[in-house]
């Protein structure tokens, strides 16, 4: 086995059910893929074909600029003279070249040639930087195969259509490649496709059997292969093609395809050949190129720019038709001027021509009613403005080392007239990063440290008891005091604040549970094995830090990373994963002794946004079958058996507790199986895992819900996302200067709410608007009833009396939909406008984006949308001005029309300041 080939033995193809496990490609036989759109054909290993006619592919080199250095004069002089300032001032240095001109040429010119070069620099540095930020990409370098087996590094733009490379874990994939094999012996990798999709999942994706054996540097030696497949498109998910190899034709699909920008982790290395290359690759035919956004400022210095040339034409005009009268009826008797020996210009017998002439001069000589200044103004501060936004400390994040970057300067004004935000909140309001914080077994709550949102909720009821008290009497301050006393069993200390975890993924407090104290509970056995499901159900893998001795986790998801670091806090290690089996090390056990165990695993039924569940299979050390199954609250109570209620009261009561404190929640249960059960099971599992057909994933479906009933409910978990640092005060700061928040986000309403406390969107005191749809067949009724609620709203609004009233509007995905409807949206903008803040909940990126629309469209203000992955993009490119929160490749090129700013959450900063 071949140096650095870790955890090769991990056959993941035989555990996965849905994304991973496909027939084989001889299975599915080749696709068809002759005619129009599927023309491209690669060599493999033969990268100088493709040098050759009819190929002749596009480099590798990527470019995000506006310019280049030919384009350049060309397309930004029309940029410029796009501007009407500038297209009169180009009109007025062309007369002044005329003996009509009342002055120097040069006057005119210079001023002129000085604003269009100052704006023209301006261009010329930022697509500079855009520039710069391309080379960067470009130059990151790759291992690529040089022949007889050797691979050397090459930049990521001299790789060439059909080089074979060899991506190392945590590295960007350089262009579409097609995955021939990794460090896994079954050819599976793990991809974080976030820079693509915006979604922190890690995809699995596999390679042909065919090429498993090419795992290693020699045996590239002579390799060779053709690929024909689609020809460059922007479809992320889809991909047609056939890999004809050692004689034979396999079909190709999208879980072989590794996309540009998407990274490597949790494999130590794969191999793959390039199919796509720079411009063709998905993610930059996804990119649209950079227009030129105008801000509202500029337009408006364009009407006014109108208005005064109207008033300029009609004083020359004035002045033109004056000048004309007198020199036919003046001029003869002027007899020092020689009328009858002048030119056109002052010939009384032309006084038409006269006229005209002079109005070529007026508008010349009064031409400083335009003041050209004003623009040369305006651009200085745009780039010094960008300036100090790139250079800003505070918005500076640490973490990462990345600085903000205002890609353009077009639209700096823009952040001072914003009058709406619009907002996700995932990783933008909160850090996307999870702690376990508390949970719920045998129907006993554990855990005693409050969430944020609790913090700041009390915060606030704290701060309202002590401007009461500031009023009170003697008497009424003794009773505020008594219940300043009660506030103490929620708002901690100052020493219990400053007291944080250590442990990353891990804020729990509960010494009846820790170090080993479980085991003097009362339910021993039912927490035991609730531990025993977090770290057993999941697909993470270990990896043990050398210098800590400390086991830590590649998870797919934040979530699970937290559940397995809170399993080996608990004492519940999982520490090793084979073929076959989990190892967990149970620190903690009756006979006071370490004890390792083994679970073989039987199948695993990964979790999907469709099933909200995950489960696996497994037999333990004594020959017993267990399914061990966590999802989403809903789904698990819908799957109970009669007999496994017994603590659905409880734990439903600490899951809607745990809700109104801002926390994620799971419901864990599991069910013993027979082994006649199990195996009646596994063979209607395998007839459909084998299937070929377009109904083969329904049947999947089908037999894993067979099996996934009659569950035993054992408790649930509430994990944190824990805000942005300073979001509170920003959004309170925004707030007070009166600026509108909306807030758009998938959670559940009551996890919205208490979230919208915690950043203080929603403050004490503020009425709060409930727009909910009933539950009815009808959609005339629903809609009847939505606009009677939003009417009533209004009308409330309305007649309120307190002029210093602050409400906010809440309303559910279901609900929004009809809401947007087209005899709907204006009635709900109309109430929306009347609001300080807006939260949206359960919303789909689509309803994003169309919130967006009718919010800019509606209300014709200046709209700033902030978002940090591609799901955000639609809502990003429908507002005036787009922010992402980000600082990869992919998302540059998602929303390179807008600002990007690189960093954490600070672009509403910007506006504060």
């Amino acid at each position: 086995m071949p140096r650095g080939r870790i955890r090769a033995r991990l056959r993941w193809s035989h555990l996965y059910t849905f994304s991973c496990y496909k027939p084989s490609a001889t299975e599915e036989g080749p696709h068809s893929i002759e005619g129009h759109g599927n023309s491209r054909v690669v060599h493999c290993n033969q990268p100088l074909m493709h040098k050759k006619k009819p190929f002749k592919y596009r480099s590798n080199y990527i470019s995000t600029t506006k310019y280049n250095f030919i384009t350049f004069l060309p397309k930004a002089l029309y940029e410029q003279f796009h501007r009407v300032a500038n297209l009169y001032f180009l009109g007025a240095a062309i007369l002044s070249l005329t003996p009509l001109s009342p002055f120097s040429a040069v006057s005119m010119i210079a001023p002129l040639a000085f604003v269009v070069g100052l704006s023209m620099a301006k261009e010329a540095l930022e697509d500079w930087r855009r520039f710069i930020q391309d080379m960067k990409v470009n130059s990151r370098k790759v291992k690529v195969h040089k022949g007889e087996g050797v691979f050397g590094n090459k930049s990521w733009q001299k790789l060439q259509v059909g080089d074979v490379v060899k991506v190392e874990k945590d590295q960007f994939f350089p262009a579409d490649l097609l995955l021939l094999s990794s460090s896994y012996e079954d050819g599976i990798c793990y991809v974080e496709t976030m820079n693509l999709d915006g979604e922190t999942n890690l995809k699995v994706k596999r390679a042909l059997e065919v090429t498993l054996p090419l795992d290693e540097d020699e045996a590239f030696r002579r390799f060779t292969g053709t690929i024909k497949c689609e020809d460059p498109n922007p479809s992320l998910y889809s991909f047609i093609g056939n890999f004809d190899y050692d004689r034979q034709l396999f079909a190709l699909d999208p879980s072989q395809i590794l996309l540009r920008d998407s990274k490597l982790r949790n494999t130590a290395f794969v191999y793959g050949v390039v199919i796509f290359t720079g411009h063709d690759s998905k993610v930059m035919q996804n990119a649209t190129k950079s227009p030129s956004k105008r801000s509202r400022i500029e337009r408006k210095m364009d009407y006014v720019i109108y208005v005064l040339f109207s008033l300029l034409l009609v004083i020359s005009l004035i002045s033109s038709i004056g000048f004309a009268v007198r020199t036919k009826y003046y001029m003869p008797d002027w007899w020092y001027l020689q009328p009858k020996n002048t030119d056109d210009y002052y010939d009384p017998e032309k006084p038409g021509v006269s006229g005209v002439s002079h109005l070529v001069t007026a508008l010349i000589l009064y031409g400083y009613l335009i003041p050209i200044s004003l623009y040369v103004s305006i651009e200085v501060v745009k780039v010094l403005q960008a300036t100090f936004i790139n250079q800003d400390i505070q918005m500076y994040d640490e973490e990462t080392g990345t600085p903000a970057n205002a890609r353009t300067s077009n639209l700096n004004e823009e952040l001072g007239q914003v009058d709406t935000i619009l907002s996700d909140k995932t990783g933008t309001l909160t850090c996307n990063q999870m702690d376990f914080l508390k949970c719920s077994i045998a129907g006993t709550a554990y855990g005693v440290r409050s969430s944020e949102v609790e913090l700041a909720a009390a915060q606030q009821m704290a701060n309202d008891l002590e401007d009461r008290d500031a009023e009170r009497s003697t008497c009424s301050r003794q009773k505020g005091k008594q219940q300043e006393i009660e506030l103490e069993t929620i708002v901690p200390s100052k020493d219990e604040k400053d007291h944080k975890s250590p442990i990353k993924g891990f804020s729990f407090e509960d010494g009846r549970i820790m170090k080993g104290n479980w085991l003097k509970e009362p339910n021993a056995d039912v927490i035991m094995l609730f531990f025993q499901i977090l770290a057993v159900c999941h697909t993470a893998i270990p990896e043990l830090n050398d210098e800590t001795g400390i086991y830590t986790y590649e998870a797919e998801s934040p979530d699970e990373g937290a559940f397995l670091v809170a399993a080996r806090e608990f004492g519940f290690e999982f520490f090793k994963r084979t073929q076959s089996s989990v190892f967990v090390r149970e620190r903690y056990s009756a006979s006071g002794q370490a004890i390792d165990r083994e679970f073989k695993i039987l199948n695993m039924l990964e979790f999907t946004s469709k099933r909200k569940r995950m489960t696996v299979i497994v037999r333990d050390e004594d020959g017993q079958i267990l399914l061990l199954c966590k999802g989403a609250d809903s789904i698990i109570f819908d799957r109970l058996a009669k007999n496994g209620r017994i603590y659905e009261e409880d734990t439903s009561k600490h899951l809607n507790e745990y809700g109104e404190a801002g926390l994620r929640t799971l419901a864990l249960a599991y069910r013993k199986l027979d082994e006649s059960e199990y195996s009646a099971w596994n063979s209607e599992f395998q007839k459909a895992k084998t299937s070929i057909g377009t109904d083969r994933e329904v049947m999947l479906e089908k037999v894993a819900d067979m099996m996934e009933r009659d569950l035993i409910l054992i408790g649930a978990t509430a994990v944190e996302d824990k805000l942005q640092k300073g979001v509170p005060q920003c959004i309170d700061k925004l707030a007070q200067a009166g600026l509108k928040i909306w807030v758009l986000t998938g959670d559940k309403m009551e996890t919205a709410i208490n979230i919208g406390f915690a950043c203080s969107l929603l403050r004490q005191g503020m009425k709060q608007i409930c727009i909910t749809a009933i539950s009815s067949d009808t959609k005339t009724l629903i809609k009847e009833n939505i606009l009677m609620q939003i009417t009533n709203a209004s009308q409330m609004i309305k007649l309120e009396k307190d002029p210093h009233a602050a409400f906010a509007l809440i309303i559910d995905g279901k609900t929004l939909a009809y809401a947007l409807e087209d005899d709907m949206k204006q009635q709900f903008l109309g109430l929306a406008i009347l609001c300080a803040s807006v939260i949206c909940c359960r919303v789909s990126p689509k309803q994003k984006a169309l919130v967006t629309r009718l919010v800019k469209e509606g209300t014709g203000k200046t709209t700033l949308a902030i978002g940090d992955g591609a799901n955000d993009v639609g809502m990003i490119q429908e507002a005036d001005i787009g922010v992402g929160i980000s600082g990869v490749e992919g998302m540059q090129v998602s929303i390179s029309n807008s600002f990007f700013l690189q960093f954490q959450y600070i672009p509403l900063m910007v506006v504060a300041n």
